[in-house]
């Protein structure tokens, strides 16, 4: 069995190198399985590339690939569509997540109970530091969400997520964003056609250095929810997971059903 854990890295040259030197320590010491962490560089403009192919030469454990465009997602669904590991996840460059929380997430998929596991930092609110306006906002959009699809995840965002090979070839071809929104977008859809998912709280700390632009985010997130809402109305899901179905690909249900009772 093989985990490959993506760093999606967009302009990091500042802490590219300590994060992913951080990570390869704690992987080696915890994990007894063959490994790869996979630096996904998405159209940087700065040295960050570079500081990653100097990583990939120093340690033979990271893999460096390398997009023209950027966006979180695309650069996470490029990865781990042309990977050949068993296990695939990701976390952002900064390590806001607590990497205690990594162990239990991958155990979650290979005991056999889950296809996909994400991180929360809503269950348990006490264990994360960040700022009010980042708080309220993002508990604003997880209960759009709940409201829209009556979904039962917790934290549609964090960004700390594994999911099985298996289910990565059948639900990230439904997948349409390429940015921030491809988390969101991923659980929904998984939660809809069946995947059973992990909801693991974790420790966090906002990155004060984030790249994240908050209102714009946030207004591209609603314009997904809306997309998402008009596809699950209109079938689009029900008829792209048909010929999925009939391979085996998929969970057994009706997603148009599934849609349309939320």
């Amino acid at each position: 069995m093989k985990l490959a854990v993506v760093i999606p890295a967009f302009n990091e040259e500042a802490q590219l190198g300590a994060s992913v030197k951080i990570l390869d320590e704690f992987l080696s010491r915890h994990f007894r399985i063959d490994y790869e962490i996979v630096i996904a560089d998405n159209g940087s403009t700065d040295r960050t590339l570079e500081f990653a192919r100097q990583l990939g030469y120093e340690r033979r454990t990271i893999r460096v690939v390398h997009l023209n465009e950027k966006g979180r997602g695309r650069a996470l669904k490029s990865a781990w569509l042309a990977s050949r590991a068993d296990l695939l996840s990701y976390m952002d460059v900064d390590l806001s997540t607590d990497l205690s929380a990594f162990p239990p997430l991958i155990e979650g998929l290979m005991s056999g109970g889950f296809d996909l596991a994400t991180g929360s930092r809503l269950l348990k609110p006490e264990l994360i530091k960040r700022g009010w306006k980042r708080e309220f906002i993002s508990r604003c959009y997880n209960v759009l969400v709940k409201v829209m699809f009556h979904t039962r995840f917790s934290d549609a965002q964090c960004g700390f997520k594994a999911i099985t090979r298996p289910a990565a070839q059948a639900l990230l071809p439904l997948v349409e964003d390429n940015g921030w929104f491809f988390d969101t977008e991923l659980l929904v859809l998984a939660e809809k056609l069946g995947y059973r998912i992990f909801d693991l709280p974790v420790r966090w700390v906002d990155d004060s250095d984030s790249r994240v632009r908050i209102i714009r985010t946030a207004w591209d997130d609603i314009k997904g929810l809306i997309r998402m809402r008009k596809n699950c109305v209109g079938g689009r899901y029900g008829r792209a997971t048909s010929a999925q179905k009939a391979a085996k690909q998929l969970p057994t249900g009706n997603s148009n059903e599934q849609c349309n009772s939320t």
